[in-house]
C-alpha cells in the first residue's frame, strides 16, 4: 500500500522515497531523520552518532517550513497528514522515543490504532474526527 505524507502547516510532501523525512531535535542537537511510512512500523533511520535513548521527547517539524508537530491533543503527540488510497487522513505518533503508538484518524473517526502504548493516548483520540 501506497502512503503519502505531508505537513498539516504547508502540506508539502514529506516521504518522496521509502522514509518520512522529519527535522527532530533533543535538547541543543537537531538532525534530520527518517520514520519507516508504514503505520505500526517503529523503525527510525538517525544520521551516524545519532541515538534516541527511550524515554526522551523529541521536538518534531517539517523540514520545510519548520513548523512544530505537536498538537492540542497530548503533549507527547504530534500529527502529519496522510493520503492512503486517495482518502485523506491524519496520523498521530507519539514523539517520546521508543513508545510504540500510532493512531490513523479519518473524517469518520478512529480508523486504526498500532503499538502496545496506545492506551496511554486512546482518551484523547476517542472522539476526535480527521478535518482537512
Amino acid at each position: 500500500m501506497d502512503w503519502i505524507y505531508s505537513c498539516p502547516h504547508c502540506h508539502s510532501v514529506l516521504n518522496p522515497d521509502q522514509s518520512i523525512i522529519l527535522l527532530a531535535g533533543h535538547g541543543e542537537r537537531y538532525c534530520l531523520v527518517g520514520l519507516h511510512p508504514q503505520p505500526g512500523n517503529y523503525e527510525v533511520y538517525l544520521p551516524p552518532e545519532v541515538e534516541m535513548p527511550a524515554g526522551t521527547r523529541w521536538a518534531f517539524s517539517c523540514p520545510l517550513c519548520r513548523q512544530p508537530l505537536t498538537t492540542g491533543l497530548s503533549e507527547d503527540l504530534c500529527a502529519l497528514d496522510m493520503t492512503s488510497g486517495g482518502d485523506p487522513h491524519r496520523v498521530y505518533f507519539s514523539r517520546v522515543a521508543g513508545e510504540q503508538a500510532t493512531f490513523v484518524v479519518s473524517a469518520e473517526g478512529l480508523l486504526t490504532d498500532h503499538g502496545i502504548h496506545t492506551d496511554r493516548y486512546l482518551e484523547h483520540l476517542i472522539h476526535l474526527k480527521y478535518l482537512r
